[in-house]
């Protein structure tokens, strides 16, 4: 899905969107995935989990094992399949992602930008780290 945000005052006649609304257009256009499942499918190997939190909070919180650390600035760079900067693990647009931020607001627009690219697959974590850890998932220091 495409997200216009428009311009402020520009000729397309678009009026502004407030972030709350922003999020439910976005969420919209896929399903988002509980703690449980996500942990499930990357156990299974059906799904890349990309931490998009910056060092101060995986510092401060910890990590999920195995899971790819990639911040917020550098997302599309390393996950886009076609380019340059990509990490290994960017094999195709078909990699079911699921981006986990703090607490599921970030990484639902982070999953807009991949979902641009081609990465249908794309999803994020309902609640993001704080969801995971609070379910009693496995965190390391």
């Amino acid at each position: 899905m495409a997200v216009s945000t428009g311009t402020n005052g520009g000729s397309t006649g678009q009026q502004p969107v407030g972030i709350d609304e922003l999020l439910e257009r976005v969420r919209d256009a896929y399903t988002r995935v509980e703690p449980r499942d996500a942990y499930e499918a990357a156990r299974a190997g059906d799904a890349l989990l990309v931490d998009i939190r910056y060092a101060e909070l995986r510092d401060r919180d910890g990590l999920i094992p195995d899971a790819l650390v990639v911040e917020r600035n550098e997302l599309e760079w390393r996950l886009d399949p076609q380019g340059s900067h990509r990490v290994p693990e960017a094999t195709g647009h078909d990699v079911r992602v699921v981006v986990v931020c703090n607490e599921g607001y970030a990484s639902s627009l982070a999953v807009a930008s991949l979902r641009q690219l081609g990465l249908h697959r794309a999803t994020d974590l309902v609640g993001g780290f704080q969801a995971w850890r609070s379910a009693g998932l496995p965190v390391t220091k």
